[in-house]
């Protein structure tokens, strides 16, 4: 069966500096998310806001998660645009089991260079058992290097928030 990126319509902003990397969230039923990162279990939506000295938006609406990426130009892309899996495995988000299962990426590269990002991050910091994924961050992680471009990775904002993580986001966002 073929999953789509949930947010596969989504337009980043011609004005973003710095682009987010995430990997997928599948469009399909039972995920709660409205927006990138939207899930319960992530707490990217109070992490970044406390970046910059903002209170937490995890639990607001789009509108403001839109606001708050406008104003200090971010914006998300995942690297993945689509994957095939077994009937049954739709609830499976994890990076492990996507892994093996990708039918089309994203071209992320491609938004960099049209769009004039200036930092890239992305939201992982180990690759255990994720070889097609860490590859593909390894040639993005590459042009960035080439080409003068900020690339980070931050902690992944999933499962909990505390102050390592965030000092952490901070220094990468400093």
């Amino acid at each position: 069966m073929k999953i789509k990126h949930k947010f596969r319509d989504h337009k980043i902003n011609s004005k973003t500096k710095i682009l987010i990397i995430g990997t997928f969230n599948p469009d399909v039923v039972g995920n709660e998310a409205t927006f990138f990162y939207g899930r319960n279990r992530n707490f990217l939506w109070s992490l970044l806001p406390k970046v910059f000295n903002e209170e937490s938006l995890k639990s607001k609406q789009n509108r403001y998660k839109l606001n708050f990426i406008r104003k200090y130009k971010i914006d998300f892309i995942d690297l993945i645009s689509e994957i095939e899996i077994e009937e049954g495995k739709e609830k499976d988000y994890s990076d492990e089991y996507i892994d093996s299962k990708i039918l089309k990426w994203n071209n992320v590269i491609e938004v960099i260079k049209n769009k004039h990002i200036e930092g890239v991050c992305f939201t992982r910091k180990t690759f255990s058992k994720i070889n097609n994924i860490k590859n593909k961050i390894e040639i993005i992680e590459k042009y960035c290097e080439e080409n003068n471009i900020k690339f980070s990775y931050l902690e992944t904002p999933a499962r909990y928030e505390n102050a390592k993580k965030l000092n952490n986001w901070k220094r990468v966002f400093g």
